[in-house]
């Protein structure tokens, strides 16, 4: 992976901070553009901004159009069926989302599992949950290399959490979880 030829691609890495190239790690909520998304950004604002599904209009039917392929093609890269994919702002609100649909499914005394180094934007819903319904917490720790202990987080999860939110690369880190082999 050539990270500088990645860096190229987005234009505010080209900003000094303190003398240094920026280095921004805080995705969950806002996550820097690449050049080409900026341009298609601004292409469909130019050209097709419009009600998705609304509107029986050329311009909704076209940004309707454009918003579908979109969700064809993330599903076909996520091996995913369309109806499941659904697009919000940034990460926070879709762990929100996520949280508090399956708010209903945590009983008192259960717990939800994390990890010790998840973003905070994956720590407050659940806490906020666990308070209100009466459950735990509980954090897989990592090593001293900033991995997850792996075989203590075996052992938690054959406990049956009621929840597990696991964070497959940490923003504090840097750390690159191989959670789909592991978990």
């Amino acid at each position: 992976m050539n990270v500088e030829k990645i860096r190229e691609d987005f234009p505010i890495l080209k900003t000094k901070m303190n003398g240094h190239p920026l280095n921004y790690l805080d995705n969950a909520a806002t996550t820097q553009k690449p050049v080409q998304v900026i341009e298609e950004i601004s292409r469909f604002y130019r050209k097709t901004n419009a009600n998705i599904r609304r509107g029986v209009y050329k311009l909704s039917e076209e940004a309707t159009l454009e918003y579908e392929q979109t969700r064809e093609a993330t599903a076909k890269l996520l091996n995913a069926d369309k109806n499941e994919i659904i697009f919000t702002r940034n990460t926070t609100e879709s762990i929100n989302l996520v949280a508090y649909c399956f708010e209903k499914e945590v009983k008192k005394n259960d717990f939800i599992l994390l990890t010790d180094m998840e973003h905070h934007s994956n720590i407050v819903p659940w806490y906020l949950i666990a308070r209100k319904k009466g459950a735990r917490l509980e954090k897989i720790p990592f090593d001293k290399k900033g991995f997850l202990d792996f075989d203590k987080a075996e052992k938690m999860i054959e406990e049956k959490p009621a929840f597990f939110a696991v964070t497959q690369a940490s923003n504090v880190l840097g750390t690159i979880n191989n959670v789909l082999n592991e978990c």
